[in-house]
């Protein structure tokens, strides 16, 4: 595992993938940034101490019905990636959290000092 910390951008369209691939890089000129829009990405990617960012309308080819019910998925597994919501919905926060994600953002807020300063958070290994 690198030192470096790892952030997949899941089920992102490409303007969404850029947007967050740009405040990353600008927040954490180390970070990898990889993209997953399927289960056979997610798989073949994950690693513990990733971050994944979850789009709460997932794109590409995924079983979940939707973000939440991805990081569901994950948090009934052995301990692997920590996945956040990316939501402006508060009531989508909560019920991510309640499924055993950390506490995520919305799309609107990525250039926030509260964002900036969560993406600092989450490349720290717990």
């Amino acid at each position: 595992m690198s030192d470096q910390p790892r952030f997949v951008l899941v089920g992102h369209c490409g303007a969404d993938c850029w947007m967050l691939s740009r405040t990353i890089e600008q927040t954490l000129p180390e970070a990898q940034i990889v993209e997953a829009n399927s289960d056979a990405d997610l798989e073949a990617l994950a690693q513990a101490g990733d971050v994944w960012l979850v789009n709460r309308v997932l794109d590409g080819r995924f079983d979940a019905r939707g973000g939440i019910e991805l990081i569901r998925n994950l948090n009934a597994g052995d301990a692997g990636p920590r996945a956040v919501l990316i939501s402006n919905y508060a009531d989508s926060q909560s019920e991510a959290e309640a499924a055993g994600a950390l506490p995520g953002f919305g799309k609107s807020q990525l250039n926030s000092p509260a964002t900036i300063e969560r993406l600092r958070e989450l490349a720290q290994r717990e």
